[in-house]
């Protein structure tokens, strides 16, 4: 558990040291520092995990299994590339103006709060903390979102604040439920721990287990973006700085995901009963519906990115509502694809926009004739994460598919119409932006592609083969999900 706390630590002592010195001109390699000593210790906690099993501290306040240590290695991995993108980005918004020097210590203060808060809701072991550790990321994202201080910022910082303040309520409500429920049980210590919870599941009061879980769904379901509780996404990905979005698509989402399905998984252990996945069924079909359609509306490419992690999000909760070794394996492999392409779009859609001087996708054009690396970058990003084999991206949406036609073949019609509509989308609108005409005066910029080159050749890999220690990982975490494994 040493790293744990190490990584824990490091985090907040990130978050005093940019407050106070995160205007100098080195800061972006310091983050990128700090986040790549967290990446390394993530790799040690999962070899850890893979050699000796599940980890419980000795107060048992934090958890590792192998569920969460392969999420706790992708946000440490996906936090450490981005920083790298990040430092050029947000010193050329220094550069133009764009930000002073004290938004630029808040920025980087944040980007290390966000880190510390993710971190946290996947180690607890408390549902209480998981909870806060939430509400943190929300603080932490709000000020980032409002970092450039115009009046659509401002706005849609507001709009971020107030429905996820109202959405995290309910969730609070769920675990106050959850509470309730576990001291009914004569002779269960420390109510709130998740292991404690698990361990009793069978004796925890079904209706009460099922009246939480709805509050807990919508709650973090807030957080995922899922449809009608979505509003907040859109604009929070448009107005805030790009790095700050690719986190946002590439963890944020991931971890409330995560909070529902430990959830689920204490509700199905009370109730042995399909309520709890046909929650997740319902709302997962009716967002990858509704987002597939509005991607066609779109006419800010942020917008359009982020409608699209809208989209995977309704795919993933309807894995994980189908249940299952075929679908909870998909819906963990896609949790790791979606993160990987999605954070690497939003590094090249950072410097289209940054090329063109705008993210209006109708004033951005011909960027493979301007910057080829941009415009090819770009496209590839987009074909993965439409589904294109052979990224890893259809790899998990056809084991989806195949699990949809297992369980519940009458809603494969949906689904298939759904990536159908999807892809016409997306490539509607990046056609045009990638082939078009290029517009007088564009010029080629400052670009750090490394983090898409290798978050993409990793889609590419998993879509190809999955390391056998990754596909082991996914199988106990099936396992453990399913029921079918015991801590």
């Amino acid at each position: 558990m040493i790293a744990v706390y190490f990584i824990l630590f490091l985090a907040l002592l990130g978050i005093v040291y940019f407050a106070l010195i995160g205007h100098r001109t080195d800061v972006g390699k310091i983050n990128t520092a700090l986040n790549g000593i967290s990446f390394l210790a993530t790799v040690w906690l999962a070899v850890t995990v893979l050699k000796h099993g599940t980890l419980l501290s000795e107060n048992k306040a934090f958890l590792i299994d192998s569920f969460n240590v392969y999420l706790i290695v992708l946000t440490a991995f996906v936090g450490m590339t981005t920083s790298i993108f990040s430092a050029p980005y947000m010193a050329h918004e220094n550069a133009i103006g764009r930000l002073n020097d004290q938004r630029l210590r808040l920025y980087y203060s944040m980007y290390q709060g966000f880190m510390l808060a993710m971190y946290l809701v996947l180690t607890t072991n408390n549902m209480g903390v998981m909870w806060v550790a939430m509400e943190g990321a929300t603080l932490a994202t709000v000020l980032l979102v409002s970092l450039y201080r115009t009046p659509e910022a401002i706005e849609a910082a507001w709009k971020y604040f107030i429905l996820c303040g109202v959405g995290i309520a309910q969730a609070l409500f769920g675990t106050v439920l959850l509470y309730y429920a576990a001291v009914q049980i004569n002779g269960i210590d420390n109510a709130l721990l998740w292991t404690v919870l698990y361990e009793h599941a069978d004796k925890l009061n079904p209706h009460i287990l099922e009246l939480a879980f709805v509050f807990l769904l919508i709650g973090y379901g807030t957080k995922m973006g899922l449809v009608p509780l979505h509003n907040w996404l859109p604009d929070a990905h448009s107005e805030g700085p790009t790095p700050m979005s690719a986190v946002l698509s590439g963890l944020l989402l991931n971890d409330a995901l995560y909070a529902v399905v430990r959830n689920k998984m204490l509700v199905d252990g009370a109730t042995h009963a399909p309520t709890a996945s046909y929650l997740m069924m319902g709302f997962g079909m009716l967002t990858f519906l509704t987002a597939a359609l509005l991607l066609h509306r779109q006419k800010d490419i942020k917008r359009l990115f982020s409608y699209s992690s809208i989209e995977h999000m309704g795919m993933m909760t309807f894995a994980f509502g189908i249940g299952g070794s075929l679908a909870t394996f998909a819906g963990l492999l896609h949790m790791t694809v979606h993160s990987l392409t999605k954070s690497a779009i939003f590094v090249t859609v950072g410097h289209a926009s940054q090329l063109a001087g705008t993210q209006k996708m109708e004033q951005i054009r011909g960027l493979i004739k301007t910057q080829p690396v941009i415009g090819w970058g770009l496209l590839i990003g987009t074909v993965a994460i439409a589904g294109f084999p052979p990224f890893g991206v259809f790899t998990s949406e056809f084991l989806v598919l195949m699990a949809t036609m297992h369980s519940y073949p009458w809603l494969t019609l949906p689904l298939l119409l759904g990536i159908g509509v999807a892809f016409a989308g997306l490539f509607r609108h990046i056609q045009p932006i990638v082939y078009g005409n290029k517009p007088e005066g564009q010029e080629p910029i400052k670009a750090n592609l490394w983090p898409v080159l290798i978050h993409l050749a990793l889609v590419l890999w998993l879509g190809l083969a999955i390391p056998s220690f990754l596909a082991d990982w996914f199988s106990q975490a099936t396992l453990l999900i399913s029921g079918e494994k015991l801590l």
